[in-house]
């Protein structure tokens, strides 16, 4: 599999990966989540030239990561893989590249907002090493986003905020 950052070519195909991706939440009864509208265009072009997203191309995209800086670190604002291509660690790898990117800019860290128990969110990401950020310490800007989710209908009971530290080499830099 190869990584690639995203271009303005790959939005049609990154939108179809989106859709295909919350198809799963009909499993776990959340339809509104399925039958979501993908991310626009607008916010895919900002991300791609900030140099923001990832894509896993096999051919063609199959998967995809973007993410803002928030707080000092890299927040994923979403990370999809195609169905078919599920088990392939693609999602680990693409993280991968957004915690390489976190320790290249020196930032401490990567965040996130997922659903808490929903198996492919909030255990996928703990896997990963991400630890959960209580509700009483969420920052300004965390408190912001879930006012953005709240807004756009998600129900932020049943979310979580977490934080993953990126790794430092013996001498305390990152590495």
């Amino acid at each position: 599999m190869q990584f690639r950052n995203g271009v303005a070519a790959d939005i049609g195909a990154i939108q179809a990966i989106e859709r295909a991706s919350a198809v799963r939440f009909l499993d776990v009864d959340m339809p509104e989540i399925a039958s979501g509208d993908p991310t626009s265009e607008t916010i895919l072009l900002q991300r791609i030239a900030q140099g923001h997203l990832f894509v896993a191309i096999e051919g063609l995209p199959v998967g995809f990561v973007f993410y803002d800086v928030v707080d000092d670190h890299l927040y994923i604002e979403e990370i999809n893989v195609y169905p078919s291509h599920g088990g392939k660690r693609l999602g680990a790898g693409l993280i991968h590249l957004v915690e390489d990117r976190a320790r290249d800019e020196g930032l401490p860290g990567l965040l996130l907002s997922t659903f808490r128990d929903v198996p492919w969110n909030g255990p996928y990401y703990r896997r990963l090493g991400f630890t959960d950020i209580a509700d009483t310490d969420l920052s300004p800007a965390l408190l912001h986003i879930r006012q953005e989710h709240i807004a756009r209908g998600l129900d932020e009971t049943m979310r979580v905020f977490m934080r993953k530290p990126v790794k430092l080499d013996s001498h305390g830099d990152p590495r």
